[in-house]
């Protein structure tokens, strides 16, 4: 069982930047493939970025490229989502989410393993 825990939320002013990391607990955590998604009231859950763990290959949604970045430290246990010139529209509870096979990296039922979330609120 692999356990995830966020952090790094929080308010900022619209432009500004925030980094978020997710922390899992599982050693193997270098053989997963790690994703942020998330999700803003009244919105269904929608995918920011992934992160492959063979090859460290990377995945954007279409509105976050160019401002966002994800990495991962395997040393650490740890994924990082750089978050810049952020937007009123960025405002969610994002999560990470980890899975060991994944083939369709945008859908949320592909990963196995969640973290409880941590808000992001841009102001203007």
């Amino acid at each position: 069982q692999v356990q995830l825990v966020e952090s790094g939320g929080g308010l900022v002013q619209a432009g500004g930047s925030l980094r978020l990391s997710c922390a899992a607990s599982e050693r193997t955590f270098s053989s997963y493939t790690m994703g942020w998604f998330r999700q803003a009231p009244g919105k269904e859950r929608e995918f920011v970025a992934a992160i492959r763990w063979s090859g460290g290959r990377t995945y954007y949604r279409g509105s976050v490229k160019g401002r966002f970045t994800i990495s991962r430290d395997n040393a650490k246990n740890t994924v990082y989502l750089q978050m810049n010139s952020l937007k009123l529209e960025d405002t969610a509870v994002y999560n990470c989410a980890a899975g060991a096979t994944i083939v369709r990296i945008t859908t949320a039922l592909e990963y196995d393993y969640w973290g409880q979330g941590t808000q992001v609120t841009v102001s203007s």
